[in-house]
């Protein structure tokens, strides 16, 4: 049974982004007319019922012609994704595996696996790309990719107790908040925060720099709390920088179990939503 949801026009679209708050949102701009848009159309619906805790819109462009311009759509099909109403990816033309590596890509949990999520906000973990992260002076064993999905193991210090954690978004990010899990005794304690810098601050650096904001975690806090951070601070990341000075009980090894940052991306405009791309294959114009 298909879950895709027909909009009527610029307010129903509208009001079905906000109902979905932080929730994945996929919406196919599509035409009768369209063959390609056609042949996908069943499999859109199989994903809708495949991803139940996301949201699947289709959006007849002939029908709304309004939000089909607003959203920079001049291809047929294009599926434009959103959280927390804002456009975060778009794949164009009738290809069945990358539409679906895209929601697999940005699907996840609306909810922390921690406990609720900070109302508005959502887990930025779909954004960091992970292939730009790294962490200065991580075990061999228990590295930074561990602690960045719930139960995917740990990350711990290796020769001290500090660590510089460097992460990389995939686009400009405000951050709201930052939940760490961790043990009592191992978690960080006194951390400072740095953003968009050029590259990696090394510990010879670290204390030479102006951090945006130090934050000091009680025993409590480690549990997956989320901290809010000075937000207005964090209107626009690329990358933030972590450096964990010491644990709560000043010993040698320093671990953290899972780490998570709370935000939004940014809506920012793509030119290229404004061209039109001839000859791909499964496009219709």
């Amino acid at each position: 049974m298909s879950l895709v949801k027909d909009i009527n026009d610029e307010a129903h679209f509208q009001a079905e982004l906000a109902l979905a708050s932080t929730k994945l949102v996929v919406a196919d701009f599509t035409a009768k007319w369209c063959g390609p848009c056609q042949i996908i159309k069943p499999i859109f619906q199989q994903l809708s019922t495949k991803y139940a805790n996301a949201v699947f819109l289709q959006i007849d462009v002939d029908k709304c012609q309004e939000t089909a311009s607003a959203q920079g759509v001049s291809a047929m099909p294009t599926f434009i994704f959103y959280r927390n109403k804002t456009k975060v990816d778009r794949v164009q033309g009738a290809d069945a595996a990358s539409l679906e590596a895209k929601i697999q890509q940005y699907y996840g949990s609306p909810e922390s696996e921690e406990g609720e999520s900070v109302s508005g906000y959502l887990d930025l973990q779909p954004f960091i790309t992970k292939a730009e992260c790294e962490c200065l002076n991580e075990s061999d064993d228990h590295t930074l990719e561990h602690c960045l999905t719930s139960g995917n193991g740990f990350l711990q210090s290796d020769c001290d107790e500090q660590l510089i954690i460097s992460i990389a978004f995939n686009q400009a990010v405000k951050i709201h908040s930052i939940k760490v899990k961790a043990p009592a005794g191992k978690g960080p304690k006194n951390i400072r925060l740095f953003i968009n810098q050029p590259r990696t601050l090394d510990f010879d650096q670290i204390n030479s720099f102006n951090s945006v904001q130090d934050l000091e975690f009680k025993p409590e806090e480690l549990d997956g709390t989320p901290v809010n951070l000075r937000f207005v601070k964090f209107q626009n990341v690329q990358n933030i920088q972590v450096f964990i000075k010491d644990n709560q009980e000043g010993g040698e090894v320093t671990q953290i179990d899972h780490l998570v940052f709370i935000g939004t991306p940014i809506t920012t405009t793509n030119m290229g939503d404004f061209k039109r791309v001839a000859g791909k294959k499964g496009e219709c114009h």
